[in-house]
């Protein structure tokens, strides 16, 4: 496979989140292909265990506590990877599950927010200075959710954390075209995926409907090398065509003037399955 051209032997990967699920995933590949590894992870006892399970497969990777919505740690985080070496790749993963509605308490709030959000606004603030400085090709890749897309209801800080990271992923690359293709950023939107928080909700055993972690870092791979932006993941039970229907209803509600998330109004359960190519 063609690699992304900031994948190099002997550059820096960061990963925040990366102790566990896709970020693990993605190290155990990069490490593979000859990267130094730097992984970032609130959980001390997890890293432990991916520095364990990396150098099972000869892999070396540092390792340090970080909590990505803590800006001072970021900035420890940056001088821990200049230390190592020229930083290629920075890859904002770590995320924060379940934030509640609308009425949760701001402490909800503002947790949710600072770590799916802030945490990537603070590393690509650190750490893009000098991937603008250097000579050799970099990029940011940050992990999104179908959630800060289409939005569906019952957890409202979750989609709203997703839906800024986006909007600022978005943004990101849009300044990047600067650097003519040097730099590059990739909005990762896994699907149904197996990972640490699956675990965390009592759920056992891979359901089997959800891909792997590993499914994921490949495909997020396959998408870099192509030069996507957007790397939207099928999982076991929806399609790229299904995903793709979703994004184009929610979209239209603007475009028709429909209820916000008419998706799940009653009234549009019809005209959203037909649109879906479902039987009435």
């Amino acid at each position: 496979m063609t690699e992304h051209p900031a994948i190099a032997a002997d550059h820096v990967a960061v990963i925040t989140g990366g102790a566990s699920g896709i970020g693990l995933a993605v190290a155990e590949r990069l490490g593979s292909a000859g990267m130094r590894l730097l992984l970032a992870d609130i959980d001390e006892e997890q890293l432990r265990s991916a520095a364990d399970v990396l150098h099972a497969q000869g892999i070396a990777a540092d390792t340090l506590r970080v909590d990505v919505s803590d800006e001072a740690q970021v900035i420890d985080l940056k001088h821990a990877a200049d230390a190592l070496g020229p930083v290629s790749l920075l890859m904002n993963n770590a995320g924060q599950e379940g934030g509640g509605g609308i009425l949760a308490g701001a402490a909800v709030w503002q947790r949710t927010i600072a770590t799916n959000l802030m945490g990537a606004l603070y590393g690509v603030q650190h750490f893009l200075p000098d991937m603008i400085a250097a000579n050799w090709p970099c990029t940011v890749v940050n992990t999104g959710s179908k959630q800060g897309v289409t939005l569906p209801p019952g957890d409202t800080a979750y989609n709203v954390s997703k839906a800024g990271l986006k909007a600022l992923t978005e943004s990101l690359a849009h300044d990047l075209l600067a650097t003519e293709g040097r730099i590059s950023a990739h909005l990762l939107i896994p699907g149904f995926t197996y990972t640490g928080f699956s675990r965390r909700r009592g759920i056992v055993e891979k359901p089997p409907g959800a891909w792997t972690a590993e499914q994921v870092a490949d495909f997020m791979l396959e998408g870099m090398a192509r030069g996507d932006f957007y790397i939207l993941c099928p999982d076991n039970d929806v399609s790229r065509e299904m995903d793709e229907r979703r994004i184009a209803w929610s979209a239209g509600d603007i475009i028709a003037n429909r209820p916000a998330l008419s998706r799940w109004d009653p009234r549009f359960a019809a005209a959203f399955a037909a649109h879906m190519g479902e039987p009435k």
